[in-house]
């Protein structure tokens, strides 16, 4: 699992080192990597994703006539900063970034008049509309589904309340306060807002909400083996294999697809907790997932 190094890209708001591309492409294509460091986990990335995309940009068909011919895959947050400054004819492909980052990147890269460049993005963070069918599964109905949202996460509020989640604006308040008005609810979908879960506040929502019964479907599967119930999560070569379709889809049409949470998914649950909430965990909820189609060779 992607674990403490996938939760840090999450709520990362600034960057360690200055954002560099790692690997020049090779003579004819039309991609590169722009990460923030060279670590084990980032070559992991890179070097999964370079497979995928050179199949893809090896064919690439000169007679549609795109204008933006370079695409740029930017890898965590550090580096999609980096490459959203650029003034440049490119498209972007944002990874492991969590959705209020990358919007908060792209809309101050916006500001000043000058024209942003073409992006998207595949979400580090889990699909609310999976988590919430991942709750229903694991307790075998339709569930009362509460979030906290901060000033980054106000976006997703139509999304939720489409989905009958009953949706609390953070704006300063106290948060036992606002545990205490969902205290009524099932599960606490847990969302990646460093306004509402910091290092300091998860262990005392952790605690309240397990006083009142209440399970958390967290955001990172070290959330669950910190107390939350459950999780859907995506590994490395689940983002990667989104990526590369979305860029397929781009080389092969121009057309680039919107910002979108992970496709492929697999599941944690905290077995412990399940049964402090008397949840029996079914095979069914063991399973829940998504499975990436296998890379070509």
């Amino acid at each position: 699992m992607l674990a403490s190094a996938l939760t840090a890209l999450l709520l990362a708001s600034t960057p360690a080192h200055a954002a560099k591309p790692t690997r020049q492409p090779a003579q004819g294509f039309r991609f590169q990597f722009v990460t923030a460091d060279d670590s084990a986990l980032t070559q992991r990335i890179t070097e999964d994703l370079y497979k995928r995309l050179v199949p893809i940009f090896s064919t690439f068909r000169t007679e549609l006539a795109q204008r933006r011919r370079m695409l740029y895959v930017a890898i965590g947050p550090a580096a999609l900063r980096e490459v959203a400054s650029k003034r440049c004819d490119c498209v972007v492909i944002s990874a492991f970034t969590s959705s209020q980052v990358y919007r908060a990147i792209m809309a101050k890269a916006a500001q000043g008049g000058a024209q942003p460049v073409a992006s998207t993005a595949v979400y580090a963070e889990p699909s609310p509309a999976d988590q919430l069918r991942l709750a229903a599964l694991l307790y075998r109905r339709p569930v009362r589904a509460a979030a906290i949202l901060g000033a980054d996460t106000s976006f997703m509020r139509p999304a939720l309340e489409a989905e009958r989640v009953t949706v609390l604006d953070a704006g300063g308040e106290d948060i036992n306060r606002l545990l205490n008005q969902i205290a009524q609810t099932d599960v606490l979908l847990a969302l990646p807002d460093s306004t509402v879960y910091s290092t300091e506040s998860i262990r005392n929502i952790l605690l309240s909400t397990y006083r009142h019964k209440q399970g958390v479907i967290g955001f990172s599967s070290d959330m669950v083996k910190a107390g939350a119930l459950a999780t859907t999560y995506s590994e490395i070569e689940d983002i990667d294999a989104q990526v590369a379709e979305i860029a397929a889809a781009y080389v092969s049409g121009g057309e680039l697809a919107p910002p979108q949470f992970p496709r492929y998914f697999r599941t944690i649950v905290n077995e412990g907790v399940a049964r402090s909430l008397d949840l029996t965990v079914s095979d069914e909820v063991r399973g829940f997932s998504r499975p990436a189609p296998p890379r070509r060779p």
